[in-house]
Parts: C-alpha cells; sequence; structure tokens
C-alpha cells in the first residue's frame, strides 16, 4: 500500500512532462474533483489537516486554475468592466488608475471600453462588455432619457454622473460649484468680459455653466457663450481666431475642459497674442500637462482618480449586495497657476 507522499512524489514526478489539471490535484491530495474545487472557489471550508494537504499538493504539481473554468462554476469572471469615452484624454486615465487600484485590491481585473466620444457606438459596446464582466461601471454621451436599456443588462452597474430618472447608483464631481469658484477667482481678479467655450454635447457642460452663471449673474455681469463639436485641443484651436480676431475679445476664457484650454493657449500665441496679458484662460480637470505649459493652467480640479476609486468600491459594494442607488459627490478644488492674471490697475 502506497503512502500519500509516495503517491504525491509520484504524481509530481509526473507532472514535471504534463501541465498538472484538477484531477491530478484531487488523485494526489486522495479527496474528490469537486472537494478541490469547492476549496479553490472558496464555496466551502474544510478541516485544517485537509485545507493544509491540498495547499500542499497544489503547491507540489504548481497547479494553477484556470479563470474560464471557475466562472463556469461559480457563474462569476472577477471582471470589471469600465466604459470611458476617451481614452487620450488624460482625465480619464487618471480615472481608470483610480478604478483599476481598487479592483487589484479587491482580487478583480479592469477590462476597459473606449467609446470615441460616440454615442452610437456605445450601446453594442457596453453589451458585448456584459457579458464578459460581473459588473460596470459607465461614462455615456447618450441622453439619460434614452438610456432605459441599460437597466436592462443584468449586471450591475455604476454611472459617472448625476442622473434624474435612472435608478442607479452614481459618483460625480459638483461641476456646479466648480464652475462658480473659477468664475468668482475670474472676477476677483478684476475681469469683467469673461467667456465660457463649452462641449453642449455633455450633460456636464450645463452644471459648469451653470455655475458660472450663477456666478455672474451675483455681479451683475454678462457672458458670452461659445461651443466646439468635440471636447478636444484640435476643436478648440480651431475656434480660437473667431474668439479673439473679432472686434473686442474677452479678457477671460473658461473652457469645457483642460484640453481644450491647453489648444486654445497654443493657438492664441501662435496668432500674436501674449498670455496671460491679452487673455486669461483656465480649464476643468486639473490634467497633468497642464503644470507644464507656458503659462501653466489654472484649473479646476474634479479629483479623477478619487472618483475611480469611489465609483469602483461603489460597484464592489453592488455586486456584494448593496442595491441602494445612492449617489456620491466628490468637491472640487481650485488650483491657481500662471494663466490667469490680475486685472487690477
Amino acid at each position: 500500500m502506497y503512502s500519500g507522499a509516495i503517491l504525491r512524489r509520484g504524481f509530481s514526478k509526473l507532472m514535471k512532462t504534463k501541465v498538472p489539471t484538477i484531477r491530478d490535484v484531487a488523485a494526489a491530495a486522495e479527496v474528490s474533483t469537486a472537494t478541490i474545487s469547492k476549496f479553490i472557489n472558496g464555496a466551502q471550508r474544510f478541516s485544517p489537516g485537509v485545507e493544509a494537504k491540498i495547499k500542499s499538493v497544489i503547491e507540489e504539481l504548481g497547479y494553477r486554475s484556470n479563470p474560464l473554468a471557475q466562472s463556469m462554476i461559480t457563474g462569476k469572471t472577477r471582471s470589471i468592466g469600465l466604459a470611458v469615452l476617451d481614452i487620450s484624454n488624460p482625465h480619464f486615465s487618471s480615472i481608470v488608475k483610480g478604478a483599476n487600484r481598487i479592483a487589484v485590491e479587491h482580487g478583480y481585473t479592469l477590462l476597459l471600453v473606449d467609446t470615441d466620444e460616440n454615442p452610437s457606438r456605445e450601446r453594442p459596446l457596453l453589451e458585448a462588455l456584459s457579458r464578459r464582466v460581473d459588473g460596470m461601471i459607465v461614462f455615456s454621451r447618450i441622453p439619460e432619457q434614452e438610456s432605459e436599456w441599460m437597466l436592462k443588462i443584468g449586471k450591475p452597474l455604476v454611472f459617472f454622473g448625476r442622473l434624474s430618472h435612472l435608478k442607479l447608483p452614481s459618483v460625480a464631481s459638483d461641476d456646479h460649484r466648480g464652475g462658480y469658484m473659477l468664475a468668482q477667482h475670474l472676477v476677483t481678479q478684476g475681469h469683467r468680459k469673461i467667456a465660457y467655450l463649452g462641449f453642449s454635447n455633455s450633460r456636464r457642460n450645463a452644471e459648469r455653466l451653470g455655475g458660472i452663471k450663477e456666478c455672474l449673474t451675483a455681479h451683475d455681469l454678462p457672458l458670452a457663450v461659445y461651443d466646439v463639436a468635440s471636447p478636444s485641443g484640435s476643436e478648440a484651436e480651431r475656434r480660437c481666431s473667431a474668439i479673439m480676431l473679432g472686434s473686442e475679445h474677452p479678457d477671460a476664457l473658461i473652457c469645457y475642459n483642460d484640453l481644450m484650454a491647453l489648444g486654445f493657449m497654443k493657438e492664441a500665441q501662435t496668432l500674436g497674442f501674449r498670455l496671460p496679458e491679452a487673455i486669461s484662460v483656465a480649464g476643468f480637470d486639473n490634467i497633468e500637462f497642464g503644470r507644464y505649459t507656458t503659462p501653466s493652467l489654472t484649473s479646476v480640479d474634479l479629483q479623477s482618480e478619487r472618483m475611480g476609486g469611489a465609483a469602483m468600491e461603489k460597484l464592489l459594494a453592488t455586486i456584494n449586495g448593496d442595491t441602494k442607488p445612492d449617489f456620491t459627490v466628490i468637491e472640487p478644488q481650485l488650483i491657481l497657476r500662471g494663466s490667469t492674471i490680475s486685472r487690477h490697475a
């Protein structure tokens, strides 16, 4: 009669020539494959002796569980989907970083989808992604009233942004407050001809614009509003000449995001304007690049990485049974740099 140790040595020698399977582990540990499966998936605890023996065999044989096989057994993929609007925008890269940090801490893998600022791509990409993950975190350009289909995906969802109708957990920055803070700073600096270069296809645009308008109305100051087709630096470059070469250009410009602010600044300097003497410029997101431009960029820090982490924590709570559709607000912070200047004599 062979002892368990001898059997395991024999199996260990055999495993040098092939990849060990769950059946091999069960045979060497002298338990059933069902016991090994339950142990690996954490579905059941066993006596300390049995668990120690299984761990020893797994280590000796060099067994690695098959994630696909595990997901077929448990119905869980241990993967989370994250849909962003444009991964080339550092704001979204920071959100991914924050979300991934929390996912890794909890043993999940992050799967990323970039919808490339194209609402028509969102639904097919999200529906395909939903079949590979345990839950999703979603940025969307689709109007909320056209997004009821998201509720039928059948997976836990967390949404970025304020929701009026959809009953989903969500995370958002306080964009209204951020807009107000930035406008108040410019007014305090003595600016009286303030303009906003926005992106009206974003629901967050209305919140930022609302904060700016509230502040300027309180000071009895007008606001000139311009719009772009996409929230990119190139679009802001394109709009720059129309704003700066008119009969009287603004003395301060707030842009929908930092990429637009940087694009506008570059083109304004190309046109021969000195910044910030000719015009103060500011944006939203506080992306890293803004620190290294000349002049460096004043911006509203929306705490992008923190937003990503908060959304992931909320989704994992939802996966674990917390189904309350609550809303988390991340407070913004105004970061003052050289692109805004005092107009006081």
